[in-house]
C-alpha cells in the first residue's frame, strides 16, 4: 500500500516550518493524475513569521562583503550540479517537462547563480574627483526584505531569475511558489542551508493569494517581484505602488514569429516546432502565432512533419534510436480544457486544424496516454484574422498560422496585440532582419531564432501589457532592480585653485 501524501511545509530560519492552517491544497502530478503532496494555505501568522526571520537577518547579512557572500553561492551552485538529477526528477513529477527540459532548466537556473557569483565585478563602486578638491563616489546598497512571486512553468529557473542576484547584493529574501509545483524549491532550500546560508536570509511561505496580498502589504517588504498572467501582474503593480514598494511584475504573452519567403526551410521549421511544443507551450516565450508572407505550403508541410513526428512522454526510450521527440503535459486539467475550448472553437469558425492534438486525449486513440493530462502539438491555418486563438494568451502547444500580403500586413498585426515579450523573424536577409527588428513591439526579438530569451549580463523583461514596473528582471536589470545606489561628495579642506564647488 502507498505511502499518504506528505504535507509540505514552509522554511523560515533554515528550518522547515509547519503552517498552522488546517487548509491544505493537493500537489498532483499533470503525468497521472495522483496526489503526490499537499501544500499548506499560509495564515497571516505564517508570512509574518517569514518577514521577521528576514528583516532579523538582514543587518549582518548586508553587512558583509560582497565576496563574502558569494562564497556561499558558490558552494550552493556545486550543490546544484551535484543534485541535478534529483531536482529535474522532482520537475518531471510535480510539472510534468520531460527529463530533457527539466536537465535543461536545472542549467538555465543555474547560469543566473553564476551571474550573481560574479557580483564583487558587476558591483564595484565609481569614485572621481570632480573639481579641485572635492571627489564624489557612488556604491550600491541593498533594499533590505524582498519577496518574489513565481509561476508554475519553471519551478527552479524563475525562482533563480531573482534569488541569487537579490541575496548577493545583501538584501534578505522571501520566495512564494507556485502551489502548483512546490517540492522543487522546497529542496532547493535544503540545499541553500548545506551551502551554508545563515539562517533567514531567505525563507519560503506557501499559500494562494492572500499570502501574495500580505507579502506585498507587510510595512517591512521593500521590493516585489512578479512573473504570471497580465492581469494579475498589473494588479501586484498596482498594489505594491500604492504603498511605495519597488515592484517589477512580469505578465503574459502572444508572441509573434514572421516568415519572410526567403526563409530557411528546413532550419526555420525546426526552430518553429521546438519553439511552440518546448515545455508543452508553457512558457512566456514560446511561439504562438505564425504569420507567413505570402503562401509558404512547404514551410507549412515541414513545420507539419516535424511536429507529427513528436510523441506524448517525459522519458526518451534509450532503445529508440535515433531518439524520439517527446512532450510532457499540460499543467492540469484547467490548462488542458482551456487549450481545447480555444481548438474547438478555431475549427467551429473555420480555421484548417493542420494537425490536431486532441489526438493525445485519453481513449481518443489508441497511442493516446491512459493518464494525464496531455495534448498533442496542434497546428491551426486561420483565414480570418478575427479568431481568438490569433490574439489571447493560450499558453499551450498550439500554433496559429495566418497568411498575410506584406511585411506591412505582418508587422501591423504584432503591433496591435497589446503584449510586448517576443518576437522572430525568419529570413536569410539581413536587411529585411533590421526591418522588423527595428519596428517590432517586442522587447526581445529573435532573428531565426523562435524563443530570443537574453543571457546573462543581458536582462529579460517585456514591455506594454508584459510587464509592469520597474526594470528588467535578471542580469544588469536585476542589479539595478535589487539594489540602490549611495553617492558621496567629499571635501576636506579648501584647495589652493578653489572652484564654485570649494
Amino acid at each position: 500500500m502507498a505511502s499518504p501524501a506528505k504535507t509540505l511545509c514552509n522554511w523560515v530560519d533554515n528550518t522547515p516550518a509547519a503552517s498552522a492552517t488546517t487548509h491544505t491544497l493537493p500537489v498532483t502530478s499533470p503525468a497521472t493524475g495522483a496526489v503526490i503532496a499537499h501544500v499548506p494555505v499560509s495564515l497571516p501568522a505564517d508570512v509574518e513569521a517569514a518577514v521577521a526571520s528576514a528583516s532579523k537577518a538582514f543587518e549582518s547579512w548586508s553587512a558583509r562583503t560582497v565576496k563574502d557572500r558569494v562564497q556561499i553561492l558558490i558552494r550552493f551552485h556545486q550543490l546544484v550540479v551535484a543534485h541535478t538529477d534529483e531536482l529535474a526528477d522532482l520537475i518531471v513529477l510535480e510539472h510534468g517537462k520531460t527529463k530533457q527540459e527539466a536537465v535543461a532548466e536545472i542549467a538555465k537556473g543555474n547560469e543566473t547563480v553564476e551571474y550573481a557569483i560574479s557580483m564583487p565585478q558587476l558591483v564595484a563602486g565609481r569614485i572621481l574627483e570632480v573639481s579641485r578638491g572635492v571627489t564624489c563616489s557612488d556604491s550600491r546598497r541593498p533594499l533590505g526584505v524582498v519577496v518574489s512571486i513565481v509561476p508554475f512553468n519553471f519551478p527552479f529557473m524563475v525562482p533563480m531569475w531573482t534569488l541569487p542576484i537579490a541575496i548577493a547584493l545583501g538584501n534578505t529574501f522571501i520566495l512564494k511558489p507556485s502551489e502548483k509545483v512546490p517540492l522543487t524549491m522546497t529542496r532547493v532550500m535544503e540545499l541553500l542551508a548545506r551551502a551554508g546560508l545563515p539562517a533567514g536570509v531567505v525563507n519560503l511561505v506557501n499559500g494562494t493569494a492572500p499570502v501574495v496580498h500580505q507579502l506585498i502589504d507587510h510595512a517591512d517588504v521593500r521590493a516585489v517581484t512578479f512573473v504570471g498572467t497580465s492581469a494579475v501582474a498589473e494588479s501586484v503593480s498596482k498594489r505594491g505602488r500604492n504603498l511605495n514598494k519597488r515592484v517589477l511584475a512580469l505578465g503574459g504573452a502572444k508572441n509573434h514569429l514572421v516568415a519572410n519567403p526567403d526563409c530557411d526551410i528546413d532550419m526555420a521549421s525546426t526552430d518553429i516546432v521546438a519553439s511552440f511544443t518546448g515545455c508543452a507551450g508553457q512558457r512566456c516565450m514560446a511561439a504562438s502565432v505564425l504569420l507567413t508572407i505570402g503562401d509558404q505550403p512547404e514551410l507549412l508541410a515541414s513545420i507539419v512533419r516535424k511536429a507529427s513526428a513528436i510523441v506524448p512522454g517525459q522519458h526518451a526510450d534509450p532503445a529508440v534510436q535515433p531518439p524520439a521527440h517527446i512532450m510532457g503535459p499540460v499543467i492540469d486539467t484547467a490548462s488542458r480544457d482551456r487549450i481545447l475550448k480555444y481548438i474547438n472553437e478555431s475549427v467551429s469558425a473555420g480555421a484548417t486544424l493542420l494537425l490536431d492534438g486532441r489526438s493525445w486525449l485519453a481513449g481518443a486513440s489508441p497511442a493516446a496516454p491512459s493518464n494525464g493530462t496531455y495534448i498533442g502539438p496542434t497546428i491551426l491555418h486561420h483565414h480570418t484574422a478575427s479568431d481568438a486563438a490569433l490574439h489571447d494568451e493560450i499558453f499551450g502547444p498550439v500554433l496559429s498560422v495566418l497568411t498575410v500580403p506584406s511585411r506591412a500586413a505582418a508587422l501591423a498585426i504584432e503591433t496591435a496585440n497589446p503584449y510586448g515579450n517576443a518576437a522572430c523573424i525568419y529570413t536569410q536577409s539581413g536587411a529585411v532582419a533590421q526591418w522588423f527588428a527595428a519596428r517590432f513591439t517586442a522587447a526581445m526579438v529573435g532573428v531565426n531564432i523562435g524563443v530570443p530569451v537574453p543571457r546573462e549580463p543581458f536582462s529579460f523583461g517585456g514591455m506594454r501589457a508584459s510587464r509592469f514596473g520597474d526594470s528588467d528582471i535578471t542580469g544588469d536589470g536585476g542589479i539595478e532592480f535589487f539594489s540602490e545606489r549611495r553617492k558621496v561628495t567629499t571635501k576636506w579642506g579648501v584647495p589652493a585653485e578653489a572652484s564654485w564647488m570649494s
